[in-house]
């Protein structure tokens, strides 16, 4: 099993299929039902949040953040997507296109008010592209 090339996007695809191969590869598939796969991925949520328990609030980019945490905050964040691509696959569900779905649900149920639409325009017209937004 080997990462993608260097500047190469990784897929959802690529994952699911890396993730697959480990499984088969220790004959873990058996173990791998939609309950036992959220048991894992509710405990890697577990583990990312005990990251942040004790830090307050953290700006963007972590800047006080040593290497080693930002280290450990991407294999725990790393836990957490494989374990939701993973349980994703075994129902049967194109994660990628049930995300996008949402935003698009998410989009109609919050729709942008006149008032914010303003201000984003006034935020762009002074520089300010709304990347840092939230």
């Amino acid at each position: 099993m080997t990462a993608a090339p260097e500047g190469e996007s990784v897929t959802l695809d690529l994952l699911k299929k890396k993730m697959t191969e480990f499984a088969r590869e220790r004959d873990w598939e058996q173990f791998h039902s939609p309950r036992n796969l959220l048991l894992a991925l509710v405990g890697e949520v577990g583990e990312l949040s005990e990251i942040f328990q004790w830090k307050g609030e953290v700006p963007k980019g972590l800047p006080d953040w040593k290497e080693e945490e930002k280290l450990h905050l991407g294999e725990e964040l790393s836990d957490v997507l494989l374990y939701l691509v993973q349980l994703s696959d075994i129902c049967g569900i194109d994660l990628g296109r049930a995300a996008l779905r949402k935003v698009e649900l998410n989009a109609i149920k919050y729709p942008v008010s006149k008032k914010q639409s303003q201000t984003n325009i006034t935020s762009s017209s002074s520089g300010n592209n709304g990347a840092g937004s939230s």
